[in-house]
């Protein structure tokens, strides 16, 4: 290849192997399209992907590049993706990552309550307009996201009879 330096083996004398570029190359892409998406579907910035993954800016835009020395942290891979409704899975096979070897894969899912299955159901429903999906998303989004109060906060308005 024209203007890298490559060993026999295939590997760039700087210690970076074809297939660990291929990684970062296939990670940063699902990283990328996962933003996108973002913007597109949902009209967030990177602040508010950030905000609701709990991954930082700094992070994710390494990511993109695919600047990293070491394999970004599972968990930080998972609550991206759980963030954005996505399947970690995806970004494990960007990341040649074995999925049974993710500290949440082993976990057993709870018991989905009804009124979320009927939910999934209408989202995956072809006959459900693309608009009443939105909004059963914005909906979702607004209750899974709405700050909580305290126990002892929400009782306090209460009057004793």
């Amino acid at each position: 290849m024209p203007g890298r330096a490559r060993e026999a083996d295939g590997s760039y004398r700087h210690g970076v192997t074809e297939t660990a570029n291929a990684r970062k190359i296939a990670f940063a892409t699902f990283v990328r399209r996962a933003l996108d998406d973002a913007r597109a579907m949902r009209a967030w910035s990177g602040t508010e992907v950030s905000r609701r993954t709990g991954v930082s800016r700094q992070t994710i835009n390494r990511w993109v590049r695919g600047d990293w020395a070491s394999d970004p942290e599972a968990e930080r891979v998972v609550a991206f993706c759980e963030g954005l409704g996505l399947n970690p899975a995806a970004a494990f096979t960007a990341l040649g990552w074995d999925r049974a070897a993710t500290p949440r894969a082993a976990a057993t899912p709870p018991p989905m309550d009804p009124d979320v299955e009927a939910l999934l159901r209408r989202l995956v429903d072809p006959n459900v307009s693309d608009a009443e999906k939105f909004h059963i998303r914005e909906t979702i989004r607004y209750l899974a996201y709405r700050p909580t109060l305290p126990v002892n906060l929400r009782n306090s308005g209460k009057q004793a009879g």
